[in-house]
C-alpha cells in the first residue's frame, strides 16, 4: 500500500496572532510560513509523488504553491475531509481567551467527547480524515501501484488524529502528539498495519529551544489547531 506524506501548512497569520482560525476565510501564510513553503520542494526533492491532496483552505494551498510550481506535472486534488476542524463559535477567537472555557479541559483530556458549539465534534473530524486517507490509499494504489507515495497538506489537529490512528492510539491520546508548521510526517501503509516513518520533521531543531512566549498553550496543554512552531 502507498506511502502517505503529510505536510502541515506553513506558519499562518492566525498562528502568530494566537487565534483559532478554523475555516475562517482569508487566513494566509505569514513571512516565515512563506519561507517554509519555499523550502518544501527542496526538502521533498528525492521523493517521487504520484499526487497531492490538499485541504481547500488558503494556507494549505499557499504552502503547496512552490511545490506545484516545481512539479507542474503533479496533480492536485482538494478534499474537504482533510480540512481543518469546524470549530464553530470558537473560530476566530484568541486561544488565550478560550483557555478559560470549561470545554477546553474536555478538548485537552477527553477529546473524543468534545464537540465545538456551532461546529463539529473532534470524533467526527477524526472519522472523516481517516476515511479520506483510506479512500486515497486505495485510489493511489489502484492507479500508481503499491509502492507509490502521495502527499496531503492539512492542519495540525487533522495530522495528529491521523498519526494516532496509524499508531493504534485512542483519540483521547492524540493531544500528546505535536506537529510544527510545514513539518513532514510520513506513514507507510501495509495490508496489516501502518508504520510511522517520520513525525513532525522540520529539518532543524529550532523548535526544541525554550520559548520566550507562548500563543495560547497552557503549560502541559496542547495548542488546539496546532502551535506556531519555532520563532
Amino acid at each position: 500500500m502507498p506511502m502517505l506524506i503529510l505536510v502541515r501548512h506553513g506558519r499562518s497569520t492566525a498562528n502568530t496572532a494566537g487565534i483559532l482560525a478554523g475555516w475562517t476565510p482569508g487566513v494566509a501564510l505569514d513571512e516565515r510560513g512563506t519561507a517554509q513553503a519555499a523550502s518544501l520542494p527542496g526538502r521533498l526533492a528525492g521523493v517521487p509523488l504520484a499526487a497531492a491532496v490538499t485541504s481547500p483552505l488558503q494556507r494549505c494551498r499557499e504552502t503547496l504553491a512552490p511545490l506545484l510550481a516545481a512539479r507542474p506535472e503533479l496533480p492536485l486534488h482538494p478534499d474537504d475531509r482533510i480540512g481543518e476542524c469546524h470549530y464553530g463559535d470558537w473560530s476566530g477567537r484568541k486561544l488565550a481567551e478560550l483557555a478559560d472555557e470549561p470545554l477546553m479541559n474536555i478538548v485537552q483530556q477527553h477529546p473524543s467527547a468534545a464537540a465545538f458549539p456551532g461546529g463539529e465534534s473532534m470524533r467526527a473530524m477524526h472519522a472523516r480524515a481517516v476515511e479520506a486517507v483510506r479512500d486515497w490509499n486505495a485510489s493511489i494504489e489502484r492507479e500508481h501501484g503499491a509502492d507509490a507515495a502521495y502527499l496531503m497538506c492539512s492542519h495540525g489537529d487533522i495530522i495528529k488524529a491521523l498519526v494516532a490512528d496509524a499508531l493504534g492510539l485512542h483519540l483521547d491520546l492524540f493531544q500528546r502528539i505535536s506537529v510544527e508548521p510545514c513539518s513532514v510526517t510520513a506513514i507507510r501503509y501495509t495490508p496489516t498495519r501502518p508504520f510511522l516513518v517520520r513525525l513532525g520533521d522540520t529539518g532543524d531543531f529550532a523548535g526544541l529551544a525554550p520559548r520566550e512566549e507562548n500563543t495560547g498553550d497552557r503549560g502541559g496543554d496542547a495548542a488546539v489547531g496546532g502551535d506556531a512552531g519555532a520563532p
